[in-house]
């Protein structure tokens, strides 16, 4: 049986919060990076312990769609991989190839949100709107799933149904790419099936995902052509794919981040206590295990630790994060 983040000895020390001088907090976790070939240059932690990829797995699903006969490309393909901020254009977005297919926003069974963006949120608020299904972050994917249904004369109103043909057929296709059971089965935040998967599962889907013709090439050019509708206005995945040529970049919630570039390898990253703020220290320094250079690297290498509005402090990776490949 594979360990479990519960059951696992202490992950070690990844990322310190800096404060006046003084380490102020600690994140611990794990993280792997693999080159093209799959072997392993570094790994710190425990990369085969059993954690929730969550929304970083969404670039596979949307291969394993339209590997089922979803006709989506450009655009609409890159919000379905993506989690957008809820943007004008991203809600609009959604709209639209709702509409097209004969559908509405009332059809998506994610729940309703607000606009992650803040400004976008400010907004909405301030015309006297409130939560849509269009806003929340993952109904590209649900837009996604409910065309994928079409396609296939499967029903629309049972699609997140653990048992509906839809997904039995993702569940398969996460398990292809990932080269392993995947257990076990939950709920994600917005109502769809989500897999239990190691961080080396994870690490093999991106390479693949990355380098691989076919349905993943057309989701990967997707995401990379149009970076803004996988995230949003200063967002991490979309400034690293928007300034580093090839990189394919996806975070997931509880500080899961996956990325990989063709011919060099991936990366993965999972923080242990779930806190957003310590992943790119991380990813960056195994991006930069991978040759990969860049101002947008030095920018997100560390984030600010503010007091009274000013920077005080740092958050950083530690020293030697990845000293050797059992570090």
């Amino acid at each position: 049986m594979r360990a479990t983040l519960e059951a696992s000895q202490p992950n070690p020390i990844l990322v310190e919060v800096i404060r006046g001088g003084l380490v102020e907090s600690v994140h611990r976790g794990s993280a792997l990076v693999l080159d093209a070939e799959g072997g392993v240059v570094a790994s710190v932690g425990d990369p085969d312990a059993v954690t929730f990829p969550r929304s970083s797995v969404k670039p596979i699903q949307a291969i394993g769609m339209l590997q089922a006969g979803l006709r989506l490309d450009g655009v609409p393909l890159s919000i379905a991989a993506g989690s957008h901020s809820g943007e004008p254009d991203h809600a609009d977005c959604i709209r639209t190839t709702l509409a097209v297919a004969g559908l509405s926003v009332e059809d998506l069974q994610c729940p309703p949100a607000l606009p992650m963006n803040e400004a976008a949120r400010d907004v909405v608020l301030a015309a006297g709107g409130d939560r849509q299904r269009a806003y929340m972050n993952c109904s590209g994917k649900h837009t996604a799933m409910l065309l994928t249904c079409l396609a296939n004369g499967w029903p629309t109103e049972s699609y997140l149904a653990p048992e509906h043909p839809l997904q039995v057929h993702l569940g398969g296709v996460l398990t292809s790419y990932a080269g392993e059971v995947l257990e076990p089965v939950s709920v994600d935040g917005c109502g769809a099936p989500l897999f239990g998967m190691t961080l080396s599962g994870l690490a093999r889907s991106f390479l693949r995902l990355s380098d691989e013709a076919g349905a993943a090439r057309v989701v990967a050019d997707a995401m990379r052509t149009h970076p803004f509708f996988v995230a949003g206005t200063g967002r991490e995945d979309t400034e690293l794919m928007t300034e580093i040529a090839h990189l394919l970049s996806k975070a997931g919630a509880e500080g899961v981040h996956a990325a990989a570039v063709p011919g060099a390898g991936s990366v993965v990253v999972k923080i242990d206590d779930g806190n957003e703020r310590a992943r790119m220290p991380v990813v960056v320094a195994g991006l930069r295990l991978l040759g990969l250079t860049g101002e947008v690297l030095d920018r997100l290498a560390t984030g600010a630790v503010l007091g009274g509005g000013h920077p005080v402090g740092t958050i950083r990776a530690v020293d030697n994060l990845f000293a050797s490949p059992t570090s």
